[in-house]
C-alpha cells in the first residue's frame, strides 16, 4: 500500500548526484521520495518538517558536517534512522557515523541496490555497512588483549551477538524484551571491555577475536 511507503529524504551538496538518486528512489514502489536538501541548515529543516523515515546524508556538507546533524537530528527526530552516503570511505568516518546513530555507511561509488537494501534495512533496525569498508575496518582494527570472550557476561555476549547481526540498540532491544535504556547500558559495556570507540568497531574487534558465535561466552 501507499500510505505504508518508506518515506526517504536526500541530504547532499551535489546537485546532479541528489536528483539522479532521487529519481531512483522515487522508481521504487515501496519507497517515497519526500526531497532534497542541500545543507545542514536546510537539513534541519526538511528532517523535521517531513519527519521522513531514513535521510540519505552526505557528511560533507556545504556548510556543515554531516554526520553532526545527523546526530543532533536523532535526538530530536529519534524515529528517523540515517544512512551515510560518502566518496570518503576512512575507518575513521565509519566510526563517527556508528558512533553518531547512523545505521548505514555506503560508498557513493557502490550499486544503487546497495543503497536500497540499505533504507529498508536502516527502516527495520539494522545497520548497513559496504563490504569493502567492513573489510578496510577489519584489516586497520588491532584487538585489545585482554580475557578469552573479552570479560563479557552472557547477557553482554547476547548484545554483541546481536550488533553482530547489524541490529541497532532499539532493535536488539525489542529483541531482547528489555528498556532501550537497559539495553545502551549492555552496548557501553561492551565497547568498553572491547576497547571499541563504536559498536562497528566493537564488532569488527570481536570478530578478529573470534567472539560472535552465538553460543560462546563467559561470564554470568
Amino acid at each position: 500500500m501507499v500510505g505504508e511507503a518508506i518515506t526517504v529524504l536526500v541530504v547532499d551538496g551535489h546537485q546532479t548526484f541528489a536528483e539522479l538518486l532521487g529519481v531512483a528512489l522515487a522508481g521504487q514502489p515501496d519507497l517515497r521520495y519526500v526531497g532534497h536538501a542541500r545543507t545542514g541548515e536546510q537539513a534541519i529543516r526538511l528532517v523535521q518538517e517531513l519527519r521522513p523515515n531514513v535521510v540519505l546524508m552526505d557528511p560533507d556538507l556545504p556548510d556543515a558536517d554531516g554526520i553532526a546533524i545527523a546526530e543532533l537530528l536523532r535526538h530530536r527526530q529519534p524515529d528517523t534512522r540515517f544512512v551515510v552516503l560518502t566518496a570518503n570511505n576512512e575507518s575513521a568516518l565509519v566510526g563517527r557515523a556508528t558512533a553518531a546513530g547512523a545505521s548505514g555507511f555506503l560508498s557513493k561509488n557502490g550499486p544503487l541496490g546497495d543503497v536500497l537494501n540499505a533504507v529498508h534495512t536502516a527502516h527495520g533496525g539494522g545497520m548497513t555497512v559496504s563490504t569493502d569498508i567492513l573489510a578496510r575496518l577489519l584489516r586497520s582494527t588491532t584487538p585489545v588483549v585482554g580475557p578469552r570472550a573479552g570479560g563479557l557476561t552472557a547477557r553482554e555476549h547476547e548484545v554483541l551477538v546481536l550488533m553482530g547481526s547489524g541490529l541497532d540498540p532499539r532493535a536488539i532491544a525489542r529483541r531482547l524484551g528489555i528498556s532501550v535504556h537497559t539495553c545502551r547500558g549492555y552496548v557501553k559495556a561492551v565497547l568498553g571491555k572491547l576497547g571499541a570507540h563504536s559498536q562497528l568497531e566493537a564488532v569488527a574487534v570481536a570478530t578478529r577475536r573470534g567472539l560472535l558465535s552465538p553460543d560462546r561466552h563467559n561470564g554470568e
